[in-house]
């Protein structure tokens, strides 16, 4: 019981904004404690499991909405009440989410850990909306936002031939992380005089990083 009646997630908000998110966080709870049924139409279970399932959805609910549902006392009814009420927001979130996913691109984010976050924030919405992407669908965003004066490389990692996002993100990183520490080296480096005693540092250019070599790291 005091499993169960603990905030173990953000609650609900009256203002809707976070139901897409509650949602799928009340199913993976109550899957995980065996009691994902209580919220499904027909379910069998007994008058214990249900009172336990309705401390926590309403454990899980702004004040106001306890009170606005106060009088019901079946989780499969709250939680069709609720849905009958927030679902319509897909409407409004799956719209504006498509917008962001069209305008995003790689050239925009100043490191590639920056990008790879927001493509996972909104490929989470458009799944949460029933619209899931695929990594071909990642991975051709990626190649379509590289920055003008990378195409060479995009074309080198094009010819690589990925088949997971995870993947082209790895090579990424190892690039930039490469990229990084040659601007390091070079920034420390002491200025000698005369400068034929030691060649200079390579200048940091990502197109330097074979993308094949990489990845067979």
């Amino acid at each position: 019981m005091s499993n169960l009646s603990k905030l173990e997630f953000m609650a609900l908000d009256i203002s809707r904004n976070n139901y897409l998110l509650w949602v799928l966080d009340v199913k993976i709870h109550l899957d995980a404690k065996g009691l994902g049924d209580t919220i499904k139409e027909g379910n069998e279970v007994s008058s214990q499991d249900k009172a336990k399932v309705m401390i926590f959805l309403r454990n899980h609910l702004d004040e106001g909405l306890k009170s606005e549902y106060l009088t019901l006392k079946d989780p499969f009814q709250l939680w069709t009440s609720l849905k009958e009420r927030y679902d319509r927001l897909k409407a409004t979130v799956l719209p504006r989410t498509r917008r962001e996913w069209m305008h995003l691109r790689l050239q925009d984010y100043k490191t590639i850990s920056e990008y790879n976050s927001a493509v996972y924030k909104i490929i989470s919405q458009l799944k949460l909306c029933g619209e899931p992407m695929n990594d071909e669908d990642m991975l051709e965003k990626t190649f379509s936002t590289f920055h003008a004066s990378n195409m060479v490389l995009k074309q080198q990692y094009r010819e690589t031939s990925f088949k997971k996002y995870s993947e082209l993100i790895s090579c990424l990183l190892l690039a930039e992380q490469h990229n990084a520490l040659l601007m390091k080296n070079h920034e420390v480096r002491p200025t000698e005089s005369p400068p034929t005693r030691s060649s200079p540092f390579p200048e940091a250019n990502l197109g330097t990083i074979d993308p094949k070599s990489e990845k067979a790291k």
